[in-house]
């Protein structure tokens, strides 16, 4: 009797945890919607083209050569996927570190974000790889440890486990596993300062890379300073992320931030912009030292040179300025909109470095085949459909109704 009780109670958990105390056959007919349509199409083509690389190798999918070994899977889906996935440690570090506790309701859809693009950053990672069976070799059986991949392999892989880690608490929360949810809470404040850690050093790392292609970078691009450049633009993509998943978080699942304040949410998102303007101000100069310590006054001249300061005063500086503006006149609608400008202007500075400036002296350029283009968006697809399956169902967007006093 005690195990029929047990399954009854597990089924009731299934039916109303995963199916909204629906039966199997309404929860499938209320999946039917344009979103779904949308992404089942995107699905029918990517995940074809996920077989066919997998069975036929690189060169039936993609157009990468020994000339372009890496195209757009490492320059999009890896190098824009870290910079985006920043605002987990910035908004954890907020708020654990620093005693932040207003920005404490953006904290989990920031880690829930940084960690299901970390997820994907090695998903992509794993299409880009000749033979993505051996990316486990850094960490169990060769230590390349005077390589700078070494270090952003590693650094990766335990970050994604911190932020796994920090993002349990909502997992078992919503589980009901006290205990477990106990124990996650108490380490919160060490994984926060591991990945804090961690997310400066190979977000600088992933810049760092590029210090080996001096011949191949465009000398606007390229620069001593590139570690830092991505750090500090890095740290500007999280907030902004973070601003730009917000926005859209609180009109698609509105019925989940029900008990949020609109006026308290306002007065975070402006403190954000302020901090965001702060940053970019910085990254702003950091640019224009780079360019005086390379002395390339004369490339500015160029059509290289023009694009520069497209990047550069177009999303950057703008953004930077519309921060500032919407903190003077508190709008947090110009917030948001700076948010937008700033994760494309990031995305920009990383295609940029690694694909439009790369190899730029050369007459034959690499440009992503078409199957390339699909794999990414099945990704990006995919990536969305976790959040939302995720958000639906856990405690991320608001408090759980048993813990509605934080313990940690």
């Amino acid at each position: 009797m005690a195990n029929h009780a047990e399954a009854i109670s597990l089924k009731q958990w299934v039916r109303r945890e995963l199916f909204f105390g629906q039966s199997f056959g309404v929860y499938l007919k209320s999946l039917i919607t344009p979103f779904n349509i949308v992404a089942a199409v995107i699905l029918c083509v990517g995940l074809p083209i996920a077989f066919i690389r997998f069975t036929q190798g690189l060169e039936a999918t993609t157009n990468l050569s020994n000339d372009a070994p890496w195209g757009l899977w490492i320059g999009f889906d890896v190098l824009c996927g870290v910079a985006l996935a920043a605002g987990g440690f910035v908004l954890a570090s907020a708020v654990h570190l620093f005693g932040l506790k207003d920005y404490r309701p953006l904290v989990r859809p920031a880690i829930l974000t940084g960690f299901l693009g970390y997820f994907f950053v090695v998903v992509g990672l794993c299409f880009d790889l000749g033979r993505p069976w051996r990316l486990p070799y850094p960490m169990l059986v060769s230590y390349g440890v005077t390589s700078v991949m070494f270090l952003v392999g590693w650094h990766v892989a335990l970050y994604l486990t911190v932020q796994f880690l920090e993002f349990c608490p909502a997992v078992f929360e919503w589980l009901h596993w006290n205990k477990l949810r106990k124990w996650v809470a108490w380490i919160t404040i060490g994984a926060t300062v591991f990945g804090v850690i961690l997310s400066t050093l190979h977000q600088s790392a992933l810049g760092a890379l590029f210090l080996l292609a001096p011949g191949k970078v465009h000398p606007l691009w390229y620069s001593p300073y590139i570690p830092v450049l991505f750090f500090t633009s890095a740290v500007a993509a999280g907030m902004s992320m973070v601003i730009f998943e917000s926005m859209l978080s609180h009109r698609i699942f509105k019925s989940r931030t029900g008990d949020h304040d609109p006026a308290q949410l306002d007065r975070v998102l402006l403190g954000l912009g302020k901090g965001a303007s702060i940053v970019l101000l910085t990254y702003f100069g950091l640019k224009w030292i780079a360019l005086a310590h390379g002395q390339h006054w004369n490339l500015l001249l160029t059509k290289y040179g023009l694009w520069w300061l497209v990047e550069v005063f177009g999303f950057v500086l703008l953004p930077c300025l519309l921060y500032a503006r919407a903190v003077r006149i508190q709008s947090v609608t110009l917030v948001r909109v700076a948010s937008v400008v700033t994760v494309l202007g990031i995305c920009l500075n990383r295609l940029n470095v690694s694909l439009i400036t790369f190899r730029w002296d050369q007459s034959n350029r690499y440009f992503p085949h078409w199957m390339e283009i699909a794999v990414t968006i099945t990704i990006v697809t995919v990536g969305l459909l976790t959040f939302r399956w995720i958000v639906n169902r856990m405690p991320v967007l608001s408090d759980h109704a048993d813990y509605q006093i934080e313990d940690h």
